[in-house]
């Protein structure tokens, strides 16, 4: 039986009104994921006491528990539908819980510990590190495509290759990026995203990679995608003239700032680019490209035209440089999002299209008219995080 503290820890009610990105701390990105959750009227249930656990349930919000503590967010019910009062008359509903047909963001309740119960033996210990390590915004969103056969397969895969959980990895594995960097990406909320950054394979140079597509660790040196005449930041100082340049590759600061750092396959063996590729993982983010098309923006402040809207997604920046993005994004909505392609910022081919695209200020004039001034993403902020 968990003790309080535990079942606290592990049973999310997801608002996924994150402001910030929570880098590489799982524990943390869960504790601010959580939401408190409120009971609804009318039920024979409600003058009865409950333990001290602040643990909410579906049960729990529907049949009069106390609301949670511990939350400085302002209760919300979360769950969709309805139920019956003790008479058996009444029937209960959550208003406003969908929205042309998809649920809203905020009303989807998730717990991970009864997540986790509904596993099989071999699913606990496959999917370990998806439970540690992924942001519990996109876990809710993701639980049933980790469970489905050919991610499974993925990750006895992975296994083989030494990949296990985000503590127990050995040291002797040669998969970048590390265990507990793998799902980097997705500790930007999910209703916070207002731009998407699609690449194709993490580096596979040793401690390059770090789950952020385009990105390296501080102190790693910086590669030749972001370092060379024709990179990132010589557009970003072509459109911004006041930016000045880093001496570091990290991109951190913008997964903090709503942009969606994304590479279409996740790992790599050392040395050896696209060694995991076809394995599944392009699946797999096909699917986070999904989420991000139905979620994207949900939450992003700066919305005044429709409260009711808000809980959906209203449409992101996707910016796909190079073929292989640009495939990755072909069956969305243009209408909806704002689709920007370009030659990929390689080296290779960055004269090609890239240096000159405008990118960075045309994402943000779009933005900025969606969203208000609050929907900017500062490019040139790239300060590392103290």
């Amino acid at each position: 039986m968990s003790s309080p503290a535990e079942e606290t820890t592990h049973t999310v009610f997801l608002e996924d009104i994150d402001s910030n990105y929570k880098a590489r701390r799982p524990e943390d990105d869960e504790q601010n994921a959580s939401q408190s959750s409120q009971s609804v009227p009318g039920s024979s249930q409600e003058q009865k006491k409950p333990s001290n656990k602040r643990q909410r349930t579906i049960e729990d919000m529907f049949f009069g528990g106390k609301k949670a503590t511990g939350s400085s967010k302002k209760a919300k019910v979360l769950a969709e539908g309805g139920t019956n009062s003790a008479s058996g008359s009444q029937k209960i509903v959550a208003p406003a819980l969908k929205m042309s047909g998809v649920q809203k963001l905020n009303a989807i309740p998730f717990s991970l510990s009864e997540f986790v119960s509904s596993l099989n033996e071999e699913e606990k210990r496959l999917l370990h590190l998806e439970c540690e390590a992924m942001g519990k915004s996109w876990l809710k969103l993701l639980k049933d495509e980790i469970q489905s056969s050919y991610f499974l397969s993925l990750k006895r895969f992975l296994w083989e290759e030494g990949v296990r959980g985000p503590n127990d990895t050995p040291k002797s594995c040669k998969i970048y990026p590390p265990a507990k960097d793998i799902y980097a990406w997705s500790k930007t909320p999910v209703g916070k995203i207002k731009v998407v950054i699609i690449g194709q394979d993490p580096y596979h140079g040793s401690r390059q990679a770090h789950g952020l597509c385009f990105s390296v660790p501080p102190g790693v040196p910086i590669p030749p995608s972001l370092r060379n005449a024709s990179t990132i930041y010589q557009e970003l100082k072509l459109e911004y003239p006041d930016f000045e340049i880093p001496k570091h590759g990290n991109l951190d600061a913008w997964a903090s700032n709503g942009v969606l750092l994304l590479n279409t396959c996740l790992t790599v063996r050392a040395g050896d680019a696209g060694s995991h590729s076809g394995k599944g993982w392009e699946q797999f983010t096909e699917k986070v490209v999904e989420v991000v098309d139905r979620y994207g923006g949900a939450n992003i402040s700066g919305w005044k035209q429709d409260s009711e809207a808000n809980g959906i997604g209203r449409g992101v920046v996707f910016l796909a440089w190079g073929n292989w993005a640009a495939k990755r994004v072909q069956k969305l909505d243009h209408k909806k999002h704002l689709i920007l392609k370009s030659a990929h910022p390689s080296p290779l081919s960055a004269n090609r299209g890239f240096i000159g695209n405008g990118h960075f200020k045309e994402a943000n004039k779009w933005l900025e008219e969606k969203y208000g001034a609050d929907g900017r993403v500062d490019w040139c902020n790239l300060r590392l995080a103290a």
